[in-house]
């Protein structure tokens, strides 16, 4: 398996979060409601798969079993293409930082994405896990209920945010060396570890929590309210903000990104500041770059 080294991953990086901020509002929305219909199957797969393992038998590896197959989820994201808002966190301001996304396009963005993600994980969670009766089942009713109460209620409101800075520091590095890898089974890889890791752990992703606690909401399992929803969602979405924006895309870019406009042009490199010296607008194009428009840089959550 071949793979891209740092400097060509943050490339590859900047020019998917370019293409990304400058999707059209309808392509953004559909595409975000698949990435979170596809973490939302990770949600309920898990759930089903770890349904009747007792903590007294199984200790902790019920977390570790769901992290093997919660994977799933991001890998129909990358693989097969979709937008999800956790990954944009980190890959659109990246493009932000080398001056390709304006601050106002990088907020559209992230409004839309974040749209589509909950329609699509809402209808997951009512019509394929709820409807169905798949998580209405006796075992399977009762690890929705435990793992709902837990973040909905029982988590603090620092405990929210750290488990969220966390989980999405490993599933933007998931993202990342999907991004350096040069074939399917390469990103497949890539993606596995990392995002078995954060569940294992028990960090909090935002778009997964988007299926867990609205579930159940529609099964009653548990005394969890929209309230409580919306306290998770909240400290959930900052964390995972924190972990991508800061964690990767600002190391990546001061490591990789951070002086390439003084090498290669002689002007001053830092965010915006050569869409400032150019007169660009958003995910503008210069000589030499690759192309966005249907590259593989696309194929990406």
């Amino acid at each position: 398996m071949s793979f891209k080294n740092a400097k060509a991953t943050t490339e590859t990086g900047i020019a998917t979060g370019t293409t990304k901020a400058g999707l059209s509002w309808d392509k953004a929305l559909v595409a975000s409601f698949l990435a979170g219909a596809y973490i939302a199957f990770g949600g309920l797969l898990s759930i089903v798969v770890t349904s009747g393992m007792p903590e007294e038998t199984w200790g902790s590896l019920p977390t570790l079993f769901a992290g093997a197959v919660f994977a799933l989820g991001l890998i129909l994201v990358v693989i097969a293409g979709s937008e999800l808002l956790t990954g944009n966190f980190a890959l659109v301001p990246l493009a932000a930082l080398k001056g390709r996304v304006g601050i106002l396009s990088l907020f559209r963005n992230f409004g839309l994405v974040l749209l589509g993600n909950l329609l699509g994980s809402l209808f997951v969670a009512y019509f394929l896990a709820d409807q169905t009766g798949v998580i209405t089942q006796e075992l399977q009713f009762a690890r929705l209920e435990e793992i709902a109460t837990l973040k909905g209620q029982t988590e603090t409101e620092w405990q929210i945010f750290l488990r969220a800075v966390g989980c999405n520091w490993l599933v933007c590095l998931a993202v990342w060396m999907a991004l350096a890898a040069t074939d399917v089974a390469g990103k497949i890889l890539a993606i596995f570890f990392p995002i078995m890791g954060f569940v294992a752990m028990g960090f909090d992703h935002v778009v997964a929590n988007m299926f867990f606690l609205p579930a159940a909401i529609f099964a009653g399992a548990g005394d969890i309210t929209w309230g409580d929803t919306l306290h998770n969602w909240l400290f959930a979405g900052l964390g995972n903000l924190v972990g991508a924006a800061i964690f990767v895309a600002g190391a990546y870019w001061y490591l990789y990104a951070r002086d390439d406009d003084d090498e290669t042009t002689g002007k001053p490199g830092g965010p915006w500041a050569r869409r400032q010296a150019d007169g660009d607008g958003d995910g503008a194009r210069r000589a030499g770059e690759p192309p966005l428009a249907g590259s593989r840089a696309q194929q990406t959550g």
